[in-house]
């Protein structure tokens, strides 16, 4: 069954627990013209699906449909599933914490797939390495996230499956763009270690905090 908007009630009600016990937004904004990277669509476009969509204009005047300004907005667009809506809310200094879209609770990370579909913990959106403060202070990110995170990526996993195909493809996109680059990646396991998957196919091995 699909992701209905009672579901995404029961996910914004057990997932509030912040990336990290620091305000990210502000280390954040320095280097992105005074701009956390995730709340202006300069940079990332939260998207959302029509159920959640539905939930949200129920909570809040927060949110509006997304209007592309340049060729790279119309493309997000264009490329959307038709169950989904590129959305834009009024800003960081507006923010309403408890109204947050999924995609902003758990921005930059998604859940991590295996090659043997096993969801073994969290990565990151990589083509924000050079924007993201999060990205780059990984051993800062809180357990009570990662918990949070995977609970909650299980339960939508249950009621929602191609959500899991979702993220299983997401997951094989990172292992060969990182093989090309022959560089390992970092997976904060569900228990909250670390992993490091290897480039060109060679496994997923333990790995030390940095």
């Amino acid at each position: 069954m699909a992701l209905k908007a009672k579901h995404y009630e029961k996910i914004y009600d057990r997932f509030q627990a912040p990336v990290m016990r620091y305000d990210c937004g502000r280390m954040c904004a320095p280097l992105n013209d005074g701009w956390p990277v995730c709340c202006t669509t300069d940079n990332a476009v939260p998207v959302v699906n029509k159920a959640e969509w539905k939930l949200l204009k129920k909570r809040t005047d927060l949110w509006h449909k997304y209007k592309p300004s340049d060729k790279a907005g119309r493309e997000i667009v264009d490329e959307l599933a038709d169950d989904c809506l590129a959305v834009e809310c009024k800003g960081a200094q507006f923010c309403e914490r408890e109204n947050r879209s999924l995609s902003c609770r758990t921005f930059p990370f998604f859940p991590y797939i295996t090659k043997e579909k096993e969801f073994i913990g969290i990565s990151y959106y990589w083509d924000f390495e050079d924007r993201c403060w999060v990205i780059s202070n990984l051993k800062r990110v809180d357990k009570n996230f990662v918990a949070e995170f995977v609970e909650i990526f299980e339960y939508i996993f249950r009621k929602d499956p191609e959500e899991f195909t979702v993220f299983k493809d997401q997951s094989a996109t990172m292992r060969r763009v990182f093989s090309r680059w022959g560089r390992p990646f970092p997976v904060i396991a569900r228990d909250g270690s670390w992993l490091k998957v290897l480039p060109k196919g060679k496994g997923t091995v333990p790995a030390k905090k940095k």
